[in-house]
């Protein structure tokens, strides 16, 4: 495992402090490793998003109305 050095500003120091002392994590690197893992699974889902945006707006645009939207949409889920 890498080993890290960093600088934390008071308030954060503060805040990792009482997660650890309310037994919420052993350690502040289990708890800096957690936060990773979080913000990076948040950013593979706001990746993902972005992907269907994308995918969405080179579509173009359709003439079907909110109905057909919808049922075609059931039929995609469903297979």
């Amino acid at each position: 495992m890498a080993r890290q050095s960093i600088s934390l500003t008071g308030p954060n120091d503060e805040w990792l402090n009482a997660q650890v002392d309310n037994k919420e994590y052993a350690s502040k690197s289990e708890l800096v490793n957690d936060l990773i893992r979080q913000a990076r699974k948040q950013q593979r889902q706001i990746d993902w998003i972005s992907a269907k945006l994308s995918e969405a707006e080179d579509s173009g645009f359709t003439t079907d109305n909110r109905v057909r939207i919808l049922a075609k949409s059931k039929a995609l889920l469903n297979g």
